[in-house]
């Protein structure tokens, strides 16, 4: 079995890589890093060092490594006699690597079981959104043509890859804990052999747990964090203040989570406390500042903020907590980030209630658009 992955970095390498791997799949990591994609092409294998409570090391080993700027014929080959396609590139890079995978489809043979491809993105439905650029790029005529070559399932992830120590080569170092839910339905019982995912039937409830919780929790801590001027990620964390604060968001997602998807209340509180658990895991070498970029995307309308917050506030609920790590995320300044640059730009630029309608995508008129027009508000006055 072959699978050809889209993004070489710590993720793909030390989560998806790995699965694909102990799947007893053949990895073709494709990425336009040269760099890393010479380095990985040189290696037999690497090893993903666990840290954390029951860590192990695991050699990955069957790998091979293709530049996708340079030599797409190559890749195009590879996807056409591929089992599986995987891509952990950023949702908003989807639509690079869109073309190119609507190629590879086009050139299978008539005869072969469907390519299963999936998104593994922080993001919502994203593997939908990649389904939308492959039938883009190929257009409706011949998509008709191509859709029964190809499977599109939507996933849920979950695993903490920090920012790596200098000096490790190619090798990955991530948490013991992961996940990743795959959607069934598009599969019609076919589904791929991947031992380290499991398969549901409905994947919402995953998918926003995971982003509301996870990803809503991992980004709070960041912010107040960076407010507070602290580096790491377990260091804010231990400080009781932005715990009790992160605690509070948690707690207001989580009772969307239970009214929305019917989660039950203890386990979705257990699967709270074991988050907050890994965000504290001192072993992890992770910044405030890695997990804090991209604040644009963080506080568009339907992520991780935005989001829940949005719902609470149209169904009557508590939702305070959330809106002050919105006011965190304002004030999240890092030269190095070019979307915490564009984000203070903008502060300084746009009128309070533009600055809301643009980036968060709030109507004046939806129940959330006041609060958060008051952040804004308080954030500009600072900066003045």
């Amino acid at each position: 079995m072959r699978a050809v992955h889209f993004g070489a970095g710590n993720i793909g390498r030390g989560f998806v890589g790995l699965l694909l791997h102990e799947g007893g799949y053949e990895v073709v990591f494709a990425d336009v890093n040269a760099e890393l994609i010479d380095a990985i092409a040189a290696a037999d294998s690497y090893t993903v060092h666990e840290v954390g409570d029951g860590a192990k090391d695991t050699v990955v080993t069957g790998f091979r490594a293709i530049n996708s700027a340079t030599d797409e014929e190559a890749l195009v080959q590879e996807i056409a006699t591929a089992d599986v396609v995987t891509t952990a590139v950023g949702p908003t890079i989807l639509r690079f690597v869109a073309p190119v995978i609507a190629r590879g489809i086009a050139a299978r043979p008539a005869d072969a079981a469907p390519l299963a491809v999936m998104a593994c993105e922080n993001a919502i439905n994203a593997t939908d959104l990649l389904a939308t650029e492959v039938r883009q790029a190929v257009g409706d005529e011949a998509w008709a043509s191509l859709s029964t070559r190809a499977v599109f399932a939507n996933t849920a992830v979950d695993r903490i890859v920090p920012g790596q120590p200098a000096g490790q080569g190619i090798d990955v170092t991530v948490e013991t804990f992961y996940e990743w839910a795959i959607e069934t339905p598009a599969f019609n019982g076919l589904l791929p052999s991947i031992p380290g995912a499991h398969f549901v039937e409905e994947l919402a409830p995953y998918i926003e747990r995971k982003l509301f919780t996870v990803n809503t929790g991992h980004a709070s801590v960041a912010y107040f964090g960076a407010r507070a001027g602290i580096g790491t990620i377990a260091e804010a964390l231990a400080e009781p203040s932005i715990a009790v604060a992160v605690g509070a968001v948690l707690e207001e997602t989580s009772a969307l989570l239970v009214v929305k998807h019917g989660l039950d209340v203890d386990a979705q509180r257990e699967y709270r406390e074991t988050i907050l658990r890994r965000f504290a895991n001192v072993h992890l070498p992770d910044t405030v500042e890695r997990v804090g970029r991209q604040p644009l995307r963080k506080l568009s309308r339907t992520e991780r903020f935005i989001g829940p917050a949005a719902e609470l506030a149209e169904r009557g609920m508590a939702h305070d907590a959330l809106v002050s790590a919105i006011g965190a995320a304002l004030e999240f300044d890092v030269a190095d980030d070019e979307q915490s640059v564009h984000l203070q730009a903008k502060l300084h630029e746009l009128a309070p209630g533009t600055f809301v309608e643009e980036v968060t995508g709030l109507a004046p008129e939806h129940p959330l658009a006041p609060a958060v027009l008051a952040q804004v508000v308080a954030r500009q006055a600072s900066l003045a």
